[in-house]
């Protein structure tokens, strides 16, 4: 499925032309979808339609890969944005695409993207999934808003309600809920009303166990820069929960530091708060929480998923869902 997703991917985008800055625009449109990733959104897509009855053997089965199409292309530009929004250094492996071409470029290749993935859309030729499209570039957008916004204003008053509700709308909706409803759409199915809390619940696991992750001595495949969301001053349910107890020289030795850019922030400081979240009983209170959270909408789409048309198909999404709280990478 991979394959005939990126297949789909870079044939819709242009490859050739005469000119050269217009070729530097095409390669860097099909930078960040050559360089690979987890598919995770687009392969839960794939498995709510085979659950639905669009499988690989279904007329319908084209038209759930040209909306997987949609959710590859779509976190491909909002990753090239998001990029540059935290002032990253790599994605996948490599150097991020404003660090190789310079950032009014790289937001121009993500506009470019964008308009690739509507047109996706309209290869797909499914009912409803215009609307769903629309709402998740609508709600992910909203919760991109909160946490940069968090980070704009300075701001470290957030509770973990707060943080929840950025997580529901900047990673829920289009990691799980879209994918489920936009699998059943494509088999011409009505997506089960618990698909939305199963997202909720799932996607704030999701991203916890990212936020864990991201502090781990040892992270084994994880991929990402250990301790980058310190240096991009992120908030999670780890340094909020941490700060709440955090001894005062603490608490203020980390918003001196979180007060600062990226690039003025110092390594051996970071590295000593670092160790202070570490040693605290922070990571396991929100692995904790993740984990409840998983198992909670594990349950739900469980329910979902009781009468399905393909029930190993089913078994394949739940198992899927499983590795969002137990995932290394």
């Amino acid at each position: 499925m991979r394959a005939d997703l990126l297949e789909l991917t870079l044939g819709l985008l242009p490859e050739h032309h005469p000119r050269p800055e217009i070729q530097l625009l095409y390669d860097m449109l099909r930078d960040y979808p050559q360089r690979g990733g987890k598919g995770l959104r687009s392969e839960l897509l794939l498995l709510s339609a085979q659950a639905h009855g669009a499988g690989p053997a279904s007329p319908r089965w084209s038209q759930a890969l040209w909306l997987g199409t949609v959710l590859e292309l779509f976190q491909n530009w909002v990753l090239i944005h998001d990029d540059i929004e935290d002032d990253s250094e790599e994605r996948r492996g490599r150097p991020a695409l404003h660090r190789l071409h310079g950032v009014a470029l790289a937001i121009n290749a993500g506009d470019a993207l964008h308009a690739y993935m509507w047109a996706a859309v309209a290869k797909a030729d499914v009912p409803g999934a215009y609307g769903e499209v629309l709402n998740m570039i609508h709600r992910t957008a909203e919760g991109q808003h909160l946490d940069l916004a968090w980070v704009e204003h300075g701001r470290w008053d957030v509770t973990e309600a707060d943080y929840l509700e950025m997580v529901r709308l900047k990673t829920a909706y289009y990691t799980v809920t879209v994918p489920l409803r936009l699998g059943a759409l494509a088999a011409d199915a009505v997506p089960s009303p618990d698909f939305t809390a199963a997202g909720e619940a799932l996607g704030a696991a999701f991203q916890i166990r990212d936020d864990v992750l991201n502090l781990l001595e040892d992270a084994g495949s994880y991929g990402k820069e250990i301790g980058g969301d310190l240096l991009e001053g992120k908030r999670t349910l780890i340094t909020l929960h941490w700060l709440t107890g955090a001894p005062p020289e603490q608490r203020r030795v980390f918003l001196e530091q979180m007060a600062l850019p990226r690039t003025g922030k110092d390594p051996a400081t970071i590295a000593r708060i670092l160790g202070w979240l570490r040693g605290s009983g922070s990571l396991a209170y929100a692995q904790e929480y993740a984990d409840a959270q998983g198992q909670r909408g594990l349950e739900l789409l469980r329910g979902a998923l009781a009468d399905a048309a393909d029930p190993q198909a089913a078994a394949r999404m739940l198992k899927l869902a499983e590795g969002y709280v137990t995932r290394e990478a």
